[in-house]
């Protein structure tokens, strides 16, 4: 995203929030929740980067369209499944691609998509797949147990295909020859499908709470809006459906008027979307002129520089992302809606389990419920007994290895996920240690902050060395790097 398009989308969200609520007039408010859900089709398809693979930038945000569908249609109460409640949202998820895919008669300027949409034949045929699948799913097998499996699987395989640069080209090759163009120009670049990642993330936590018997019963419209959630499309942050929900039935109950309180709400979204784009283009964008990367690391040779390059990388990696996140939760506080907090000054903490509870904290989250918490679970209920630091260590590296792998699937990213896992393990079997044989409590106060600023010391340092496996696209640049940084 650039400053234009932020610009349109809080201009669009102060308009959802201020004019929607006024204008309608249902019983149950339903007016703002379809006009969230239209605004966030709008922006997947007009976010959605253009592609050496034609047509593509149509494709891939359809295809989130039919992901979303695909789940709802799994994990919708078996009992309450009617035409009546789904045909609504079906006609707008699917009405908007065929009435996008029309806006290829008209001019440039009247298309939303990066590029020109496909041929009506095929776009009407994809719809009438995805509304055949949709229906096959939520009529007929209101009750099989195999069906999230099923559809985590195909999440998972989709995000391996997407995040693993051979199979992402391979898949770029054949889509180039279905549609006539040279496969060998193929590339792993080729598939930038916007948002994936955190579309992923939230329908594996619907699928899986509803395997866990915890979620509630949704609209299929709340449901699309919360999946397809416009601010949260680049970079999140990842909401709970049972948090959303909550948020999305007062968005629509703002008042007629201007009252003080609600100024002050869209004020304060505004002011955090202005702080995230100095974050993100005054500081990030600048910061990475003389940030690491492989090939300014090539090029110097002196250990002092090497560091300010390292510690440039680490503030432009934290301004970059925290400010896309403050941008995110500023353009859902103009419409009403809460998102929850990603960053809290995690290079302040003194230690590395408080990093990662305030670094990208809906993702930590994320991965401690669905990752980190089964696996110790099954190890510790296992028929032998696995040693509580053997069940740690297991806990660690293989929620921490997930963690870099999501970032794509690499040794640079795998090296990283394993730096930090061993990390944290070491920190906890220490604190495990020191716990009861010192009374920080009872020490003198200089050596108590003494004690305090070398934790933020190590915990600073060691993230910072992190990153140079997380930025260098090889394991043998990074030993360079590190070499020439001792």
């Amino acid at each position: 995203m650039n400053i234009l398009v932020i610009l349109a989308l809080s201009l669009g969200a102060l308009a959802l929030g201020w004019i929607v609520p006024r204008l309608d007039k249902s019983p149950d408010r339903r007016g703002m929740r379809y006009a969230l859900l239209l605004g966030s089709l709008l922006a997947l398809y007009g976010l959605q980067p253009s592609s050496p693979v034609r047509n593509l930038d149509y494709w891939l945000p359809t295809a989130s369209i039919a992901l979303t569908l695909l789940c709802w249609a799994i994990v919708s109460p078996p009992d309450e499944r009617t035409i009546g409640q789904a045909l609504p949202g079906l006609l707008a998820l699917l009405g908007l691609p065929l009435a996008l895919a029309f806006t290829r008669f008209f001019g440039p300027l009247w298309r939303l998509t990066a590029s020109r949409p496909p041929q009506i034949l095929p776009v009407f045929s994809a719809v009438l797949v995805i509304a055949g699948l949709f229906l096959a799913i939520y009529l007929g097998l209101p009750r099989r147990n195999w069906l999230p499996w099923a559809g985590i699987g195909l999440i998972l395989a989709l995000f391996i295909l997407i995040k693993s640069p051979i199979l992402s080209q391979a898949a770029s090759g054949w889509l180039r020859s279905l549609n006539g163009q040279e496969a060998g120009l193929a590339s792993a670049t080729d598939l930038p499908w916007l948002g994936f990642s955190f579309l992923a993330f939230r329908l594996l936590h619907v699928l899986r709470d509803f395997q866990a018997r915890r979620l509630p019963a949704s609209r299929l419209s709340d449901f699309a809006a919360y999946a397809l959630f416009f601010p949260t499309i680049v970079s999140g942050p990842i909401d709970r459906w049972q948090h959303f929900s909550g948020e999305l039935q007062q968005a629509g109950k703002r008042p007629f008027g201007l009252p003080k309180a609600e100024w002050a709400d869209d004020l304060s979204g505004l002011a955090r979307i202005l702080t995230g784009c100095v974050k993100k283009f005054v500081l990030a964008d600048n910061l990475a002129i003389v940030a690491l990367n492989a090939q300014n690391a090539l090029q110097t040779r002196s250990a002092g520089w090497m560091w300010l390059l390292l510690l440039a990388y680490a503030l432009r990696i934290y301004w970059d992302f925290a400010g896309y996140s403050d941008i995110a939760i500023g353009l859902a506080r103009l419409v009403g809606i809460g998102l929850p907090e990603n960053f809290d000054r995690p290079y302040l903490k003194p230690n590395l389990t408080a990093f990662w509870n305030s670094w990208h904290i809906t993702l930590s989250q994320w991965f401690r419920a669905y990752i980190f918490f089964p696996l110790t679970r099954a190890l510790r209920s296992g028929g032998a007994r696995t040693p509580t630091w053997l069940t740690i260590l297991a806990g660690q590296l293989a929620t921490m290895t997930l963690i870099g792998l999501w970032h794509g699937i690499s040794w640079n990213f795998l090296v990283w996920g394993a730096w930090h896992g061993g990390g944290l393990f070491v920190q906890n079997r220490w604190s495990e240690w020191i716990k009861g044989r010192v009374e920080f409590s009872a020490l003198p106060r200089p050596l108590r902050l003494a004690m305090q600023g070398g934790g933020w010391v190590l915990t600073f340092g060691y993230v910072c060395l992190g990153w140079v496996w997380f930025a260098l696209p090889s394991p043998a640049l990074a030993w360079h790097v590190l070499g020439i940084l001792f």
